[in-house]
């Protein structure tokens, strides 16, 4: 049922794409449980001019259960590189509805992310700070080997805009760029390393209290 469905979508998908704003995705090759998507930020916003890429990973169950929703783009609304919690994601399970899609989805991250409401896996950052992001976030993923052989069409579009950078900025403007994204790249290693250093220290507490009640109740 997963398989049936999630291709339908994405038959869906391609032949009626997401447009406001515009939205691209397609399923990882040889693994339609996981999709990648990239989202154009929303005119009027702090986001204007971004290019946000993340993935879905949707578990066998779908649409009986939801998938995992994630940010890989530096953004200043959500933590990158994990799950966010969403009404639409397997954060709340007892809030999904199977009639939802791919679509949907999508839909949903792109409207809570221009509000400010706080959730797991949100930040709070300055207007600045996300017109920065977006400016930079082209030259952050086309640093990525998944998102280049993923995305062709947004490498070309990078090529593009620096392009037209160099014609408006010259040729400087690509230092000082190189420069802010190495900021980003570092910045978002660490704060992966952080992430998986948390969940390490959570699963050794578990099993430290695993094992300890284990002695208590068989001494």
């Amino acid at each position: 049922m997963c398989t049936r469905r999630l291709t339908r979508e994405l038959k869906a998908i391609l032949s009626n794409p997401l447009t406001d704003p515009r939205v691209y995705t397609t399923p990882v090759e040889n693994n339609l449980l996981e999709w990648h998507y990239v989202i154009e930020g929303s005119k009027d916003t702090p986001y204007e001019g971004g290019f946000y890429w993340g993935k879905l990973i949707f578990p066998k169950e779908y649409p009986l259960k939801p998938p995992g929703v994630m940010m890989l783009t530096p953004n200043g609304r959500f933590q990158t590189g994990r799950r966010l919690c969403l009404s639409m994601s397997d954060f709340h399970p007892e809030s999904w509805n199977p009639m939802w899609s791919v679509s949907t989805i999508i839909t949903g991250l792109i409207s809570f992310m221009v509000e400010s409401a706080p959730t797991l896996g949100s930040i709070d950052t300055s207007t600045t700070e996300k017109k920065k992001f977006a400016y930079h976030s082209l030259d952050f993923n086309v640093k990525d080997d998944t998102f280049r052989k993923m995305f062709p069409e947004m490498v070309k579009r990078h090529e593009e805009i620096m392009e037209e950078r160099i014609r408006t900025r010259g040729l400087e403007c690509v230092t000082k760029d190189k420069a802010e994204v190495e900021k980003m790249t570092i910045s978002h290693k660490r704060a992966r390393k952080e992430e998986l250093q948390s969940i390490i220290a959570l699963v050794v507490g578990l099993l430290a209290l695993f094992l300890g009640w284990v002695v208590l109740r068989f001494p």
